[in-house]
C-alpha cells in the first residue's frame, strides 16, 4: 500500500521532482531546490520513512516507487524530470522502469543500478548506538558518532534527523526499518532484458566517490540506453552539497 509523501514545492514552470537519499530529507536540498526553481516548479519529497513521510515496516525499492508514482497522480502532474540522489536515485530508476509514463526525463546522482558496496552500514549502527536517553544536545550525539564516523560533514549531515521533543532527543528517520531492510536498501530490483527507459537520462557520478564505476556502465547502457554518464572532478558522494555549481551547471543544462 502507497504511503502519503510529505513534500515541498517552489517556482514554476515545467515540475521537477526531487528524492533526497539515505538518510536525507526535503530539507537537505532547500537551496539546490530553490536554485533549479529559477525555470522550473521543484518538488522536493520526503521518501518513506524519512522526514516529515510516514513510517512503514517495508522499505524497498518497488514500495519506494510506488508512493512516488502516488504523489504524482494525486497532484495531477506527469510526465516530470525526476531526479534523485544515491537511494532516491534507486527509487527514481525503479519509477522510471515500472512507470515510465510518469517521468519524462530521469537524472540519478551518484548512484548506480547494481548493489551497493559502499560500507554505509557502519553509519546506521552509528546512529543506532547513539546514547539518547543520557544526553541532550545534538554536539553530544555527533561525538558520539566520531569513533565510527570519522567525517565531521557526515556527522553534521546524520544529525540533521535528530528532533529536540519535551523528552530530549529522538530520531526522525526509522532506523529499526532501515535496519531491518537494509539489504534492500544496498540492492536493486532485477529487471529483464526487456526493461529499458529510453527517455534522457543523466548520471552524474563524483570523481571520489565508489559508487558509480566504469563497470557498471554496461549496466546502466542496458537499462537507460539513453544515459549521459558525467563525473565531478574532485566530488564525493553528496556531489550537490561538495561541488554545488558544477552541479548545477550540469543539471540545468540538461535540463534545458
Amino acid at each position: 500500500m502507497s504511503l502519503a509523501l510529505s513534500f515541498s514545492e517552489v517556482g514554476e514552470g515545467p515540475t521537477l521532482v526531487i528524492l533526497p537519499g539515505l538518510f536525507g530529507s526535503k530539507r537537505n536540498w532547500t537551496s539546490m531546490a530553490r536554485a533549479l526553481s529559477e525555470t522550473r516548479r521543484v518538488i522536493t519529497v520526503d521518501l518513506r520513512n524519512h522526514g516529515e513521510s510516514p513510517w512503514d515496516a517495508l522499505h524497498d525499492y518497488p514500495s519506494m516507487a510506488s508512493d512516488v508514482a502516488a504523489l504524482l497522480e494525486s497532484l495531477g502532474v506527469g510526465p516530470v524530470a525526476v531526479l534523485g540522489h544515491s537511494m532516491g536515485g534507486k527509487a527514481a530508476m525503479t519509477l522510471a522502469l515500472t512507470r515510465p509514463e510518469l517521468v519524462e526525463r530521469l537524472i540519478v546522482v551518484d548512484i548506480a543500478p547494481v548493489r551497493s558496496t559502499a560500507n554505509t552500514r557502519a553509519v546506521l549502527q552509528a546512529m543506532q548506538d547513539v546514547p539518547l536517553e543520557s544526553i541532550r544536545t545534538r554536539s553530544e550525539a555527533k561525538a558520539s558518532m566520531a569513533e565510527a564516523v570519522p567525517s565531521a560533514g557526515v556527522r553534521d549531515f546524520l544529525a540533521l534527523n535528530l528532533l529536540s521533543g519535551p523528552e530530549g532527543l529522538t530520531w526522525g528517520v526509522n532506523l529499526a526499518a532501515l535496519d531491518r531492510n537494509f539489504e534492500s536498501i544496498l540492492s536493486f530490483p532485477s529487471f529483464p532484458d526487456g526493461a529499458r527507459f529510453e527517455k534522457p537520462t543523466l548520471f552524474v557520478a563524483g570523481g571520489r566517490s565508489p559508487y558509480v564505476q566504469p563497470e557498471h556502465h554496461a549496466e546502466i547502457h542496458r537499462l537507460f540506453p539513453s544515459a549521459r554518464i558525467e563525473t565531478i572532478p574532485g566530488a564525493g558522494h553528496w556531489v550537490h552539497a561538495e561541488a554545488p555549481s558544477e552541479f548545477l551547471a550540469s543539471v540545468s543544462s540538461f535540463l534545458a
